[in-house]
This record gives structure tokens, C-alpha cells and sequence, in this order.
């Protein structure tokens, strides 16, 4: 594949070739020895996964296909993903659109676990892709829970979500894998549940629950940008990283000194305001201007309409809205705009659920 360029300031221009590798290579094992030994449970674990919002991240010159990190805000939404998986003697069979995502993350967990047998999977998502909702994370974060849970549980949630962030992988035309980016902030907002806030190399910094009686809208506005692929590369590693060089110590003062004890005391007001000051610095301000200029005005109208959290998630397009307005006032409000609500939620402050049947 072709050689994509990373230039993060005047002395940092390197060039990255994605460099596509079979199902199974390349594990990152973390050196992670579970303190038991797999066994294969009857039945079949059943795993709900919330989908994400995933803010900003702190700063893109920790992080790169091949290094996953660089920090990050956000938060769990009532929208999900299931995934049920049973033990089976040795074949691995996956009812799903992405085989090969999920093949490799078998073959991760396998190997971590020592688990020498097969797996029948089903997943069904909540069909949203590449709108900035984490899908890819969420579908990774169910399957591996289930798999865990259908093998006696020899790992724990924080080793899971790792071992996601560490073999994070998008799939080729032909059925190959290549690295992909991640943050760590999908797997652990989707785990624990309400916001949480991410450093570098996917260490869990805060997470806490708020906003349990605000309302959550999605809006995505209409827009001809890319949001993965060679785009999104673009955006990530280039003009992202240069932003970043300037304007990455005033978000993590602004993440520490104002966003956190907002979001311990609940007060949405004040998260709100840290956001809307973060989506115009840094790498935020780049992921904004890939969609369109017209993603400041639609989310300043937003504002302006007196709603107290809008928030732009990932690459986009979608925005995120937290209020206490109905979902009728906020209807009004959106066609105001000529925008629609795509999605109407509530906040989840659960993290993932695990059944069996």
C-alpha cells in the first residue's frame, strides 16, 4: 500500500505505510498472564455494549496506527451492541458484517487466555457506522467480554479493553487487517459508563456518571467528508497533529482544572462551556473543519438556542446534544436549523451488562 505522510511540526515529518497483515499476526500480547485457566462454560453470555461519544482527544502526537493512545474525553449513550457467544469444540463461527475484525480479536484472546477451542458469535449493532459513535469499539468490547465470560472469565475488564486497544484493526477490500487508531476512550466509557477521561497509552484517568436526567439528541448534519480510511489518516496525523503542538497544554489544563471537578459535581453548564472551548483548539478544530466550516455554525445556533452540552464526536459528523429540554422543544429547535435528531437517548451510566442463557 502507499506510503502516507504524518507531519506533526517543522522537525517531526515521517512517512507511515499501512502495511496489511493476515488474521492472527501481529498480536499484542501485553504480556498478560491470567491467574487461571480457560474453561469452556455451558451456555451462551450474552453482552450489551453502549455505544460512545467520543469528545476530543488530548493530544494526536501520542498516538498513531501503530501506537494506541494520546488521551481523550467521552462519554457512554443508551444506543447498543450485543454480542452472544457460545464454547464450541474447535471452529469459530461469526454471524456478523466484519469477520475479519473479529477473527483477529478471537485469535488475541486465544492466545492471551491459552483457550485452544472455538466460538459460535452472533452480533447486531445499532447499523451506524463511521459517524463518530464508536461502533467498531463497541462490537469489539461485547465480543470479548462474551468470549471471556463463555471461558470461566481468566480476564478482567481493564485487561480486555487493553488487549482492544493494543490489536485495534480495520479490514482491507481483500480480507486482510491493518492498525488502526484508537484512544481507549470507546472501550472504557462503553465498560464503566458515563464519562470518562483518558492520558496517554489508555490509562484511565476519571470516570464518573452524570447527567442521569438530561436528555441525549444525535444530530448529523449533511456532509460529503470521509470519516475513516485515507481521509481520516489525513486529518489524524497531519493538520491535527501541527494544532495540537500548539494548543495540547491548554487542553489538558482545561480537562484537569475544569472539566473533571465539573463532572464530579454533575454540572453540565460548565462541561458544556470546557467543550465548546476545546472544539476550537487543537486537534478538534481539525476534525471539525474536515466536515465543513458549517459544523461551527450548526453546533454556535445549537448554543444559542440555549441548550447546554453540544459537543462534536470523533471525525463526525455527528453532534452530540445534552439537555434537559423534550424531545418536542428539541425537534422545534433542530428544524430551525433544517437539521434532523437521528438518534433521542439518555446517558449510560452502567457500562456494559452480561447475561447467560
Amino acid at each position: 500500500m502507499a506510503k502516507l505522510t504524518i507531519r506533526g511540526g517543522d522537525l517531526d515529518l515521517v512517512e507511515y505505510e499501512f502495511s496489511p497483515f493476515d488474521i492472527g499476526e501481529n498480536i499484542e500480547t501485553l504480556g498478560i498472564k491470567p491467574d487461571k485457566e480457560p474453561f469452556p462454560e455451558k451456555g451462551t453470555f450474552i453482552v450489551t455494549a453502549p455505544a460512545r461519544i467520543h469528545l476530543s482527544v488530548l493530544d494526536m502526537n501520542r498516538f498513531a496506527p501503530n501506537r494506541p493512545g494520546g488521551g481523550g474525553i467521552g462519554f457512554a449513550i443508551q444506543l447498543y451492541t450485543n454480542a452472544a457467544v457460545t464454547c464450541t469444540d474447535g471452529e469459530v463461527s461469526i454471524e456478523y458484517d466484519r469477520v475479519p475484525v473479529i477473527r483477529h480479536f478471537v485469535e488475541v484472546l486465544k492466545k492471551v487466555t491459552g483457550y485452544t477451542g472455538g466460538f459460535t458469535i452472533k452480533i447486531t449493532d445499532h447499523e451506524k457506522k463511521h459517524v463518530g459513535l464508536g461502533s467498531t469499539g463497541s462490537v469489539l468490547l461485547a465480543v470479548g467480554h462474551a468470549m471471556n465470560s463463555a471461558v470461566g472469565s481468566p480476564l478482567d475488564s481493564d485487561q480486555i479493553r487493553l488487549l482492544i486497544g493494543n490489536n485495534y484493526v480495520e479490514e482491507t477490500c481483500d480480507g486482510h487487517i491493518i492498525h488502526g487508531f484508537e484512544t481507549g476512550v470507546g472501550p472504557a466509557a462503553a465498560t464503566y459508563g458515563g464519562m470518562a477521561v483518558l492520558g496517554d497509552e489508555l490509562n484511565l484517568v476519571c470516570h464518573h456518571s452524570f447527567a442521569a436526567d438530561k436528555n441525549v439528541y444525535i444530530i448529523i448534519p449533511p456532509t460529503e467528508a470521509k470519516a475513516h480510511g485515507e481521509d481520516e489518516f489525513n486529518v489524524l496525523m497531519n493538520m491535527a497533529r501541527e494544532l495540537d503542538y500548539r494548543d495540547r497544554e491548554l487542553k489538558a489544563y482545561l480537562v484537569l482544572m475544569d472539566l473533571i471537578p465539573a463532572l464530579i459535581r454533575d454540572d453540565l453548564k460548565t462541561l458544556g462551556e470546557v467543550i465548546s472551548e476545546i472544539d476550537f483548539r487543537g486537534s478538534k478544530r481539525a476534525e471539525v473543519e474536515h466536515n465543513s466550516f458549517e459544523i461551527y455554525h450548526y453546533m454556535s445556533k445549537l448554543r444559542g438556542s440555549g441548550l447546554e452540552f453540544v459537543g462534536m464526536s470523533s471525525v463526525g459528523p455527528s453532534i452530540a446534544v445534552i439537555t434537559e429540554k423534550p424531545e418536542t422543544e428539541m425537534r422545534k429547535i433542530a428544524e430551525k436549523l433544517g437539521l434532523e435528531i437521528s438518534i433521542a437517548t439518555k446517558i449510560d451510566n452502567e457500562g456494559l451488562m452480561i447475561a447467560k442463557n
